[in-house]
C-alpha cells in the first residue's frame, strides 16, 4: 500500500495509470454495444451451444464481444495477426529489413504497415463472418440475423472493422501514454472481465452435477500451480558475468568493476501463445462458417480438443518463442557494445567470439522456456477439455493474465526507481531468479 500511495504521488505515473485505467474503460463500454441487425437472444443462445468449442476460447480474448456480437467481435486478433505477417516478412524481404535498421523512421512506416495489413484482415474477415451469420441459426431453428442481404454485409463489415480499428488505435495509445503494453492490456482486461462469469457458470455445473464435486480441489490446485509456475518462470533469469577493464585517465582509475548480463528465461513472454492461439482460431473460424464438407472436416480436425490441434498448437509456440526472441534480442550488438564500453565475459574473448556464446546460452534458456510455454499452455487445455471445464481456467487464459500483470508492476516500479522510490511491492522489486 506504501507503495501504491509513493506511486499516486508521482504525477507522470498517476496520469499515465489513470489514462490506461480510461482506456479500458472505454473499450469495455464498446463491447456491450451491439452490430445492428442481430438477434441477440437467438445468439446468445447459440453461443451457450457452442461454449466448449473453438467459439468460447475466441469469444474468451475478445473479452465477451463476440457473445454480444458487438462492434468490437472481432477484437485485436486480426492486429496480431497482421504483426506476425509483417515481422515475418521483415525476414524474408530486404526493404523491410532494411526499414527496421532505419531507426525511429523506419519502425513508423512498418507500424503504418502494419495498421494497413490489420484492416485488411477485419475486411476479410468480417466479410466470411456476416456471410456466415446469415446461414447460421439458433438452437430453436430462429435466424441469427434479422434482415439478411448485401446491405447487412457491407455494413457489418464496416462496423467491425472500424471497431478493430479503434481497438487497434486504444492499444497504442496505451502504450504510448500510459503504463504497459496496451494490445497486452486489452487481453487481458478482456479476459479479467469474463473471470467472475466463468466462476458463477462453474459453480453452476458443480451443483447441477455436470462437474463432479471431486474435480473442484483438483482443478483448484491446478490453477494455483500453473500461476506459480509462471510466476517462477516469467522471473527466471540467466545472468552471465561481465568484467569491465580498468582505464587509467590521468591520475584517476575507471572501471575495473563486476555487473551482469541477465537474460530472462521467457524473453518473448507472452507473446507466443497470443500469436499461436490467434493463428488456430484465423483458419478455423473461417472454416466454421463455410458449408463444405472437406472445409468442415478439416475445422474439426484443428478445434481443441484433437491431437491435430495441440500438435500444431505446441509446434507454433516454439516456432515464435526463437522468432520473437531472434527478433527483439541481437547477440552481435549486445557483444558489439560490450566490447566499445571495454566489457568482456571472463574467459571469452571480446566481439565474435562473445557473440557466439551469448547465442548459445540463449538458444539453451530458449528451449526452457519453449518447453515452459508449451506445456503450461496446453496441459491445463487438455485437462480443461476432458472434464467440461471454462476455458478460463486453463494455462493460457491464465498465462496471459500473470505475466501481462507481472509485466505492467515491472513497468510501474521502472517508474518508481528513477525516483528513488523503494519499489512497487512491498519485499521491493520484483528480483530474477539464476
Amino acid at each position: 500500500m506504501s507503495g501504491l500511495a509513493s506511486a499516486a504521488n508521482i504525477p507522470e505515473l498517476r496520469k499515465r495509470v489513470i489514462f490506461t485505467l480510461l482506456m479500458l474503460l472505454v473499450y469495455r463500454m464498446g463491447v456491450q454495444i451491439p452490430t445492428p441487425g442481430i438477434n441477440g437472444e437467438a445468439l446468445a443462445a447459440f453461443f451457450e451451444q457452442y461454449s466448449g468449442t473453438l467459439f468460447g476460447m475466441f469469444n474468451m480474448f475478445s473479452g465477451g464481444a463476440l457473445e454480444n456480437f458487438s462492434i468490437f467481435a472481432l477484437g485485436i486478433m486480426p492486429y496480431i495477426s497482421a504483426s506476425i505477417i509483417i515481422q515475418l516478412l521483415t525476414v524474408v524481404i530486404p526493404q523491410l529489413e532494411q526499414l527496421k535498421k532505419e531507426g525511429e523512421a523506419g519502425r513508423r512506416k512498418i507500424t503504418q504497415y502494419t495498421r494497413y495489413g490489420t484492416v485488411g484482415l477485419a475486411l476479410i474477415q468480417g466479410f466470411f463472418i456476416a456471410s456466415g451469420l446469415e446461414a447460421m441459426t439458433g438452437p430453436s431453428g430462429v435466424p441469427i440475423v434479422l434482415v439478411p442481404g448485401l446491405q447487412f454485409k457491407l455494413m457489418t463489415v464496416l462496423t467491425l472493422t472500424s471497431g478493430t480499428s479503434f481497438i487497434m488505435w486504444l492499444g497504442e495509445q496505451m502504450t504510448e501514454r500510459g503504463i504497459g503494453n496496451g494490445i497486452s492490456l486489452i487481453i487481458y482486461a478482456g479476459i479479467i472481465a469474463r473471470m467472475p462469469a466463468a466462476v458463477g457458470k462453474s459453480i453452476q455445473m458443480v451443483t447441477s452435477g455436470d462437474i463432479p464435486i471431486i474435480i473442484v480441489p483438483i482443478m483448484l490446485a491446478m490453477m494455483f500451480g500453473v500461476i506459480a509456475v509462471i510466476v517462477y518462470f516469467e522471473t527466471a533469469q540467466r545472468r552471465l558475468p561481465i568484467q569491465y577493464a580498468k582505464r587509467v585517465v590521468g591520475r584517476k582509475v575507471y572501471g575495473g568493476q563486476a555487473s551482469h548480463l541477465p537474460l530472462k528465461i521467457n524473453i518473448s513472454g507472452v507473446i507466443p501463445p497470443i500469436f499461436a492461439s490467434s493463428i488456430m482460431m484465423f483458419p478455423a473460424t473461417i472454416g466454421s462458417f463455410i458449408q463444405i464438407d472437406w472445409v468442415q472436416k478439416a475445422s474439426a480436425s484443428l478445434s481443441p480438443g484433437t491431437i491435430y490441434y495441440y500438435t500444431l498448437y505446441v509446434a507454433m509456440i516454439v516456432f515464435f518463442c526463437f522468432f520473437y526472441t531472434a527478433v527483439t534480442f541481437n547477440p552481435d550488438e549486445v557483444a558489439e557494445n560490450l566490447k566499445k564500453n571495454g566489457g568482456f565475459i571472463p574467459g571469452i574473448r571480446p566481439g565474435k567470439k562473445s557473440a557466439e556464446f551469448i547465442d548459445k546460452v540463449l538458444t539453451r534458456i530458449t528451449v526452457v522456456g519453449a518447453i515452459y510455454l508449451a506445456v503450461v499452455c496446453v496441459l491445463p487445455t487438455i485437462l480443461v477439455s476432458n472434464f467440461n471445464i471454462p476455458f478460463y481456467f486453463g494455462g493460457t487464459a491464465l498465462l496471459i493474465v500473470v505475466g501481462v500483470a507481472i509485466d505492467t508492476i515491472s513497468k510501474i516500479e521502472s517508474h518508481l526507481v528513477m525516483r528513488n522510490y523503494e519499489g512497487f511491492m512491498k519485499a521491493g522489486k520484483i528480483k530474477g531468479r539464476r
